[in-house]
């Protein structure tokens, strides 16, 4: 039976080269009759011929097919491990399933247990009621029957006593009256004088009061049950702990746990494990963890030596995303300082293939966040990316600064590419200019600035630059003469070391980055000093060198943390309100950042060669 892919030539051209290479043989090009494909064309993903790269590829970097063979055959290696690694799935989804169902059988004895022991508690506390209650009933019956048999001796005594008076003086003589007359005189003294109980010796009070409300309301909440929703393959870890250590100091790692769906899981409990090995597979240190009861935990360690250790961290038994890390450590000593040194130090992460160019990666409407109030960390809230390695339209090579207009522009300054490129809010392409050089529309320096980063422009039209050179604040008139400046190299308050953005809010105060002071610092609109925050660390509102900035509507102040590839948010005051979440596309040394006007926070992501949009929470 014919193959209905053969039937179109193409689709034969396609198997004949694939039958070819299986079998080792060398692959004619389809363009060039004999000609053999000994070449590979990168930015086309092609192989060709000697006069192919003489011809239409002449423009592209193209390179020995034999050297990129090995390198696609890993890549593809990759994937087929990936496809294999799911066939075991369905053994340990039942493997999951029969823990699941072991766990429910133990927790009922368990529950069973519990309760039987309550009940045995409740019946020995009935007896001792009940025991209580027959000895104060017995001890009271003793007393009222002691007293009550003394009143029947004495009325018995008097009943004897007055008969026999009564009798004598009914018919008695006069004689037998005066005999006993004495004797029946001092009898009846003695009896009359006889201390006869009055009162009862007892009371009938006996009553059982049990409490049974509160105990009640205790049963009703009596036990609760353990479980969250978080799988590991969708659970993230953020923290620059992952993959860099200084030893002999503590550094932490933040587990943010998510359900299948990606969604953030809100309550604690979850089975975590960390496990810091060196090479030869021994423990190199000890973790601990801390739950936050908010569905994220903190692992924390130290590490006593230099050298390689894997970071492995397991939810119920399975590596979270990313997991195992490679982590290295090093002496304090050695940990570079200068962001610069960082950059060197933390290599640009691969694997961009596959963005689409010229247009945005838009990710799917169930990504989106639904919630509005901010939590740490929120919702995955990346809408698109833009952007990969290159010099054509949509693509950066070291993209810094970014702004957006009022009527839904996206504006990028592509540093090495040296141009302007223009893009929608959605992320669609639509112009590029500049190039560099002195001619009209070329970008060059401005004469009075030795290195101008950052700039805003404030309510009254001034345009306010940073010079990241010169550690200086310039303040122009719309027409670029010179209002004022202030700052100056160093770390005082009215100092910087390499100051990078800068922004402007509704008081019209200035809001500028300084790089190497790991510090937001804020001025009046004339230059005073009015307060900064920040310090060096990866903490909750610590930098590793703060780059861009903007500010919200209402006042918040949003930062690019360069060195810990994430982006934090404060109040007005500088206060830390959250992040945020980058962890499904993290970001790598983000730069310029800007609020679009549907109000998304744009970043340019420098080290991935794009920029991003993420939905903004306000």
């Amino acid at each position: 039976m014919d193959n209905p892919e053969c039937s179109r030539p193409e689709a034969c051209s396609v198997l004949e080269s694939v039958s070819a290479a299986v079998a080792g043989k060398p692959l004619c090009c389809p363009n060039h009759e004999g000609k053999v494909m000994e070449f590979y064309c990168e930015s086309c993903e092609t192989a060709m011929c000697l006069d192919c790269t003489e011809g239409e590829h002449r423009e592209h970097v193209t390179v020995p097919l034999r050297d990129v063979v090995e390198q696609h055959k890993a890549a593809l290696k990759t994937q087929l491990d990936a496809i294999h690694s799911r066939w075991g799935l369905d053994a340990l989804i039942g493997e999951i399933s029969r823990q699941l169902n072991d766990r429910k059988i133990e927790a009922i004895a368990e529950i069973t247990s519990t309760f039987e022991e309550l009940e045995k508690a409740l019946h020995q506390r009935k007896s001792a009621l009940i025991t209580d209650l027959e000895s104060i009933c017995s001890a009271k019956q003793k007393v009222l029957q002691a007293q009550l048999s003394s009143l029947l001796q004495g009325k018995e005594h008097i009943q004897s006593s007055c008969s026999f008076t009564e009798q004598a003086l009914s018919h008695g003589s006069a004689t037998e009256v005066l005999l006993v007359q004495k004797q029946m005189s001092e009898r009846v003294t003695a009896l009359a004088r006889h201390d006869f109980p009055e009162r009862p010796h007892q009371n009938a009070h006996l009553d059982c009061q049990v409490e049974t409300e509160g105990l009640r309301r205790s049963i009703q909440n009596l036990g609760f049950l353990l479980t969250t929703a978080a799988v590991a393959h969708t659970s993230v870890a953020t923290g620059e702990g992952l993959r860099h250590a200084a030893t002999g100091q503590h550094h932490t790692v933040t587990v943010t746990t998510k359900d299948k769906d990606g969604e953030l899981v809100r309550t604690g409990n979850a089975v975590l494990k960390a496990e810091i090995t060196s090479v030869d597979g021994s423990r190199a240190a000890d973790t601990e963890i801390t739950d936050n009861k908010n569905g994220t935990y903190e692992v924390g360690y130290t590490l006593r030596s230099e050298g390689e250790y894997s970071f492995a961290l397991l939810l119920y038994g399975q590596p979270i995303r990313g997991s195992p890390f490679r982590l290295r450590a090093v002496k304090p000593s050695d940990v570079p300082q200068s962001p610069d040194d960082v950059k060197r130090r933390v290599k640009s992460p691969s694997g961009t293939g596959g963005h689409i160019r010229q247009k945005a990666v838009r990710r799917p409407s169930s990504m989106y966040s639904t919630t509005k109030k901010k939590e740490n960390p929120i919702e995955d809230e990346l809408i698109y990316r833009v952007g990969s390695r290159g010099r054509e339209r949509g693509e950066f090579t070291n993209l810094q600064g970014i702004s957006a207009s009022s009527n839904g522009r996206v504006v990028v300054a592509d540093s090495n590419n040296q141009c302007i490129q223009v893009f929608s809010n959605d992320g669609q392409f639509k112009m590029r200019f500049g190039v560099r050089g002195r001619s009209p529309g070329q970008l060059r320096l401005l004469g009075r600035l030795m290195g101008p980063k950052g700039v805003a422009v404030d309510k009254n039209g001034h345009i306010i630059t940073v010079d990241n050179k010169a550690c200086c604040v310039f303040i122009f008139q719309s027409n670029g003469k010179l209002v004022t400046k202030f700052g100056g190299r160093g770390t005082s308050d009215r100092q910087f070391a390499g100051p990078h953005f800068v922004a402007v809010n509704n008081k019209n105060e200035i809001i500028v980055t300084d790089f190497h002071n790991h510090s937001v610092k804020v001025y009046s609109a004339d230059g005073e000093f009015l307060f900064k925050f920040g310090s060096h660390g990866e903490g909750n509102g610590q930098f590793n060198a703060p780059t861009g900035v903007a500010v919200d509507s209402n006042g918040n102040i949003i930062v690019a943390d360069w060195g810990n590839s994430r982006i934090q948010v404060f109040d007005s005051t500088g206060s830390f309100l959250s992040y945020i979440n980058t962890s499904a596309d993290p970001l790598y040394g983000p730069q310029g950042l800007a609020l679009t006007s549907d109000g998304h926070v744009a970043v340019a992501d420098s080290g991935n060669h794009c920029f991003k949009v993420y939905r903004y929470l306000q």
